[in-house]
């Protein structure tokens, strides 16, 4: 009998030795920067919790994943720095040449060449993440902010906010070759899957305009009306697309409401309402559900994609601004979301 309770005793302390398993081995990680924490949340994709925080370079903003997912870029906008860090240990490996005020950027498809907006300098930085040298510092328009890449890797976007410009950037030689005037305050750019159109959100002018790539000629201007809610507070600014080409999603700053866009027809055809003060978006790879970042309530909204409603806020740091998926476990070699 005291064998037996022994061994008993000796199962359970091993259980509770034994770490919990909180998320499966396929479950994605959400990397969402707090820009005046200095800090990065990261959010269990299945939990829908944080699972931890790691400190970071001054007033981080833009974030993005290599496409193994197994380095993490930040943009420490305070600290003139790209940053590479370990996404597994949050530990920083190095920094890049970022030029001065690193704000948004966009790595190419040969996951190497990173385009970087510097918004102090009106320039536009080209670094090789692998050598860590410079390629090119290319002058655009004042306040450069917005920064994409096409998915064929030949053409690259700066916005500018106050020159309310599109600055087209032709890869291969690392020129600017031509710009599209677009509403006031340009602030965030994404490409079609298809690399046909190029959708550029105006803060200040209130709208998104969406571009033909082949001809640089704005297409549609879509503008946004919320009952209740006043036009200047109708401030668009992150915006992400769906695979499938049927849904744009923009965030529209302090109206606290993400719009719902049909991206065939350029129609609204809805409102959700998330956080205080959303800035960027993030779709999980399965396209299920999306992450907003909401800097004045200092938290993340999850939406249900299929029935276009909030279904959970997380808690993060102080003012998040910027959000990248990275699929976790044996899903990480598949690359991550920008």
């Amino acid at each position: 009998m005291i064998r037996l309770r022994l061994l008993a005793l000796l199962l359970a302390a091993q259980a509770l030795a034994t770490p919990a398993v909180t998320s499966p081995a396929g479950a994605e990680e959400i990397f969402v920067s707090n820009e005046r924490d200095n800090t990065v949340s990261v959010i269990d994709g299945t939990s829908l919790e944080v699972v931890r925080t790691f400190p970071v370079g001054r007033r981080p903003r833009g974030v993005t994943f290599s496409r193994d997912g197994r380095r993490l870029y930040v943009c420490a906008s305070d600290s003139d720095a790209v940053q590479v860090i370990d996404p597994d240990t949050g530990r920083l490996l190095h920094n890049l040449p970022s030029g001065e005020d690193p704000e948004q950027f966009a790595l190419a498809p040969d996951d190497r060449t990173l385009f970087i907006a510097n918004e102090e300098n009106a320039t536009t930085t080209v670094v090789d993440a692998e050598t860590r040298k410079v390629l090119a510092q290319i002058d655009v328009g004042i306040e450069p902010e917005g920064m994409a890449v096409s998915p064929d890797g030949k053409i690259a976007i700066t916005t500018s906010e106050t020159t309310n410009m599109v600055h087209w950037i032709d890869v291969p030689s690392l020129k600017a070759v031509d710009a599209t005037a677009v509403e006031q305050r340009p602030r965030h750019a994404e490409f079609s899957r298809d690399g046909t159109k190029l959708w550029v959100s105006s803060e200040i002018g209130g709208s998104v305009a969406v571009i033909d790539v082949a001809t640089r000629q704005v297409i549609e201007t879509i503008r946004f009306e919320i009952k209740g809610i006043a036009g200047d507070r109708i401030q668009p600014v992150g915006i992400t697309l769906t695979r499938d080409g049927r849904f744009a999603f923009v965030a529209l700053g302090p109206s606290d409401r993400v719009a719902v866009i049909d991206a065939k027809t350029f129609k609204v055809l809805n409102y959700i309402l998330v956080g205080r003060r959303v800035w960027h978006l993030a779709l999980l790879p399965d396209e299920s559900r999306m992450l907003t970042t909401n800097g004045v309530s200092g938290d993340v909204t999850v939406i249900d994609v299929g029935t276009q409603k909030a279904i959970k806020s997380i808690k993060v740091g102080r003012f998040p601004w910027g959000a990248a998926v990275r699929p976790s476990g044996s899903d990480r070699s598949a690359g991550a979301a920008p």
